[in-house]
């Protein structure tokens, strides 16, 4: 587990007697999944079992996320903000985060759209090995990464098509198609959609 910005920085628990505001983020989607309360204990024991734990203000002790629903928290990272008052907690869910039985503690609408890739790339690792009668998606990977690429071959030509023609439709469409089958072929190879978007910002940044 990280703590930043800084090597040295360590949680101000002082500040809210013991107790620090923990953000809960989708380590693939970005979108925020809920807000709860950490003490280093819980903090710990985040660390140590992999799973986010909280601190339960109305039952005064440490509870970790699922351990009733099932629907747990596998953690990633822990990130300090700069008052170093306020944790951001990035996880993987298992399910839906909300008791309501939604994603999130702010419901299902709150992603925003180019968040959905993160989204879909979890999906698609979960077709990976499945039953190729299951899905569309297992059945193009049973056939291996030779198909994958024929596909994203196949879109990339129909979205040029597209393009060309002037038809918005049919290009955002194809558009649609060609990501879809971008990410079976990463998934196929092994590759993560973190690993192309980190090339394209260190592009970016030159």
């Amino acid at each position: 587990m990280n703590i930043d910005p800084a090597d040295s920085a360590t949680p101000d628990w002082d500040k809210g007697d013991g107790l620090l505001p923990a953000i809960v983020q989708d380590a693939d989607s970005g979108r925020v999944l809920m807000l709860g309360y950490m003490n280093d204990e819980a903090l710990a024991a985040s660390r140590d079992s992999g799973r986010v734990t909280f601190f339960s203000r109305s039952k005064q002790r440490l509870w970790t996320k699922g351990e009733t629903s099932g629907n747990a928290l596998d953690l990633v990272d822990v990130r300090l903000d700069c008052d170093r008052d306020t944790l951001l907690v990035r996880a993987r869910p298992h399910g839906p985060t909300c008791h309501t039985g939604t994603a999130t503690c702010f419901g299902d609408e709150c992603l925003p759209p180019l968040a959905f890739l993160g989204e879909l790339e979890r999906v698609i690792a979960s077709r990976v090995g499945a039953d190729p009668a299951s899905s569309y998606t297992a059945r193009l990977l049973d056939r291996g990464v030779k198909r994958c690429a024929q596909k994203v071959g196949e879109e990339g030509v129909e979205v040029a098509l597209a393009a060309t023609a002037g038809d918005r439709e049919e290009l955002v469409e194809e558009s649609a198609d060609l990501l879809y089958h971008l990410q079976v072929v990463l998934a196929a190879s092994g590759v993560g959609m973190d690993e192309v978007l980190a090339t394209l910002e260190a592009r970016h940044r030159g």
